[in-house]
């Protein structure tokens, strides 16, 4: 039998292995190419990473914005995966940040944004938010497309 105790405690996005976690996704009328190029785009950058020079994508490259946003891609698989090291400057460790592109029609595509590693409930609250507000500016660009 469940203790009601034990489960009332859980904080949400809790793990116990890597802290918080928080995961937000959105589909959107686009093919996975299409979300690529603009995630890929300097528009597209400047949304999940900030300002910051220009990139190749490749694994082991590092990044550094302007807004204190660096870090390091660890697995980048065109059209459909990045998977990177993820910090804002005033954290003590980075986070891991990944996301996917997940196509079931040619003409359709969930962006997934899933970050893990992050210190206290309030970080997972202010990137939940965060991320949020990225898909619905990738949808108000895209919509465009």
């Amino acid at each position: 039998m469940k203790n009601p105790n034990t489960e009332s405690s859980k904080i949400v996005g809790q793990t116990a292995a890597t802290g918080f976690q928080v995961g937000v996704r959105r589909t959107m009328p686009i093919t996975p190419e299409q979300a690529w190029a603009f995630l890929t785009s300097s528009e597209g950058v400047k949304l999940w990473l900030g300002h910051v020079s220009s990139l190749t994508f490749s694994e082991g490259e590092t990044f550094t914005s302007s807004e204190g946003i660096s870090g390091q891609f660890r697995v980048v698989k065109p059209f459909q995966q990045f998977r990177l090291k993820w910090s804002m400057k005033d954290w003590e460790k980075p986070s891991t940040l990944q996301i996917r592109l997940i196509s079931d029609k040619p003409d359709r595509t969930t962006i997934s944004f899933h970050q893990e590693n992050l210190d206290h409930s309030n970080t997972r609250e202010q990137m939940k938010l965060h991320w949020e507000e990225v898909l619905n500016e990738i949808r108000q660009n895209v919509s465009t497309m």
